[in-house]
C-alpha cells in the first residue's frame, strides 16, 4: 500500500509539475502568483488524501464536492499530458530534422502559448465526453454454445457486473442507471467480479438497497477486488452480503443443477493474510462434474494448472485503460487485457472493461460495460 501510493504520487506529482512549467511558460507570472498557483496544483495533488479524510471524519458532503472536483481534476490533467506530449513529439520531430538536415524550421515551432491553451482546450473537450460516456453502459453479448446444458434448460443467462466502485462518486442515481441496465436483461444470475465498493462504505444505504433489490432468478455471486482489500475486507465483504451476494472466497457452489460458479480472493487480499490462498486447479477439479463451470476472478491471470478444469472464467480489474491513452500502460501490463480470449490449457477468458470508473469519473475510448453471457445447448 505504501509503495503504491508512494509510485502514485511521484508519477501524479509529475504530471502537476509539467503542467506548473507549461503554464508559466506561456503565461509568465509574477512571484506571488506562482507561489498561489504552486500552492492551488499542491492541493489539488493531495485531493485523494483530502476525501478519504473527510470521509473518515463524517463530513460527507465535504468529501463528495471534493472527490468530483479532485478526480474531475485528475482526468483533465492526464489528458492535458496526453495532449502535450502529442506536440512535444512534434517539436522533436522538427529538432532532429534541424540537427539532421541543417534546417531552419524554426517558423514550424508552435509558440509557448499555444503549447499550453490548445493541450488545455482538447482535454477540457475530452473529458466533459468522457464524463458523459462513463454513465452510458454498453452491454455486449457472449453466445456460448455447450454440451453441459441439461437437457430441461435451452439457455442459461449469466449478467457480470465489474469494478463497480460503489462509493463516493459512483452511488445512488448513476449506480441506478447502471443496474436498470443489469435488471433489463432479466438474468438468471448475477456475478461481481470484484471491486463492488470503494472507500469508507458510510452511508451507502440507497446504493445497498438498490443492489439488494437488484433480480436474478437463482441468485448473485461475488468475489474480492484489491479494492475490497482497501476499503477493509470485513466491512466490503459483510456490505456484498447485505447486498444479496453470496461472496465465494476459495469457494464454488452448483447453482439450479445447471451451472457450477467458483470464486477466489483477489492477489491484494491473500497477501495480507485477510484470504484463504487455494489453488485453483485442486478445488475446480472436486466440483460436479459434468455442469458448465465458472471461475470468478478480480484479476486477468490465467492459472496454467487449472485451464481446462472451467470452461469460462470471467475478470475485469484493467477498466480497458479507462481512459485513452492509459490503456497502452494497462494493456503492457496485462497480458489478457480486455475482451475474450481462448486459453491455451482449455477454457474460455472474459475481461470485462468495467462497469463503474475508479479515480475519475470519466471514460474515453473504454465504455462502461455489462457483459451477458448467454449459455446455449448445443
Amino acid at each position: 500500500m505504501i509503495l503504491f501510493l508512494l509510485t502514485f504520487f511521484i508519477v501524479y506529482g509529475g504530471l502537476h509539475l509539467y503542467f506548473f512549467l507549461r503554464l508559466r511558460a506561456a503565461f509568465p507570472l509574477a512571484g506571488t502568483a506562482q507561489l498561489g498557483l504552486a500552492l492551488a496544483l499542491l492541493l489539488l495533488l493531495i485531493s485523494p488524501l483530502l476525501v478519504r479524510m473527510a470521509e473518515r471524519q463524517g463530513y460527507e458532503t465535504a468529501a463528495c464536492l471534493m472527490a468530483y472536483a479532485g478526480y474531475l481534476w485528475m482526468g483533465l490533467i492526464f489528458l492535458f499530458f496526453a495532449v502535450s506530449l502529442c506536440l512535444d513529439c512534434y517539436r522533436l520531430a522538427l529538432f532532429l530534422n534541424e540537427r539532421i538536415g541543417h534546417l531552419d524550421l524554426s517558423r514550424l515551432y508552435p509558440p509557448a502559448r499555444v503549447l499550453f491553451i490548445v493541450p488545455l482546450i482538447v482535454s477540457l473537450l475530452l473529458n466533459i465526453y468522457g464524463y458523459f460516456e462513463a454513465s452510458r453502459v454498453r452491454p455486449e453479448h457472449l453466445v456460448i454454445k455447450t454440451v453441459k446444458l441439461p437437457a430441461r434448460v435451452e439457455k442459461f443467462r449469466i449478467v457480470q457486473i465489474s469494478d463497480l466502485h460503489v462509493g463516493m462518486i459512483v452511488r445512488d442515481g448513476r449506480l441506478k442507471s447502471f443496474l436498470a441496465a443489469v435488471a433489463a436483461t432479466a438474468p438468471d444470475v448475477i456475478v461481481s467480479t470484484g471491486d463492488l465498493v470503494d472507500g469508507q462504505l458510510d452511508n451507502l444505504d440507497e446504493s445497498l438497497a438498490l443492489l439488494k433489490n437488484l433480480p436474478a432468478r437463482y441468485g448473485k455471486y461475488a468475489v474480492t477486488g484489491n479494492h475490497e482489500f482497501f476499503a477493509g475486507i470485513e466491512r466490503a465483504v459483510e456490505f456484498s452480503r447485505k447486498a444479496g451476494f453470496t461472496v465465494l472466497r476459495g469457494e464454488a457452489v452448483e447453482v439450479a443443477g445447471v451451472v457450477n460458479v467458483a470464486g477466489v480472493d483477489d492477489p491484494a487480499v491473500m497477501r495480507r493474510g485477510e484470504g484463504k490462498l487455494v489453488r485453483e486447479a485442486d478445488f475446480l477439479t472436486a466440483l460436479p462434474p459434468g455442469l458448465f463451470t465458472v471461475l470468478l476472478k478480480h484479476q486477468p491471470l490465467a492459472d496454467p494448472d487449472a485451464e481446462g478444469k472451467f470452461d469460462l472464467q470471467l475478470s475485469g480489474h484493467t477498466h480497458r485503460g479507462q481512459i485513452f491513452p492509459f490503456n497502452l500502460v494497462t494493456n503492457f501490463v496485462f497480458y489478457y487485457h480486455s475482451g475474450d480470449f481462448e486459453l491455451p490449457g482449455g477454457g474460455r477468458l472474459h475481461v470485462s472493461r468495467g462497469t463503474g470508473t475508479w479515480g475519475p469519473p470519466v471514460r474515453f475510448l473504454a465504455p462502461p460495460e455489462i457483459t451477458v453471457i448467454d449459455l446455449v445447448r448445443q
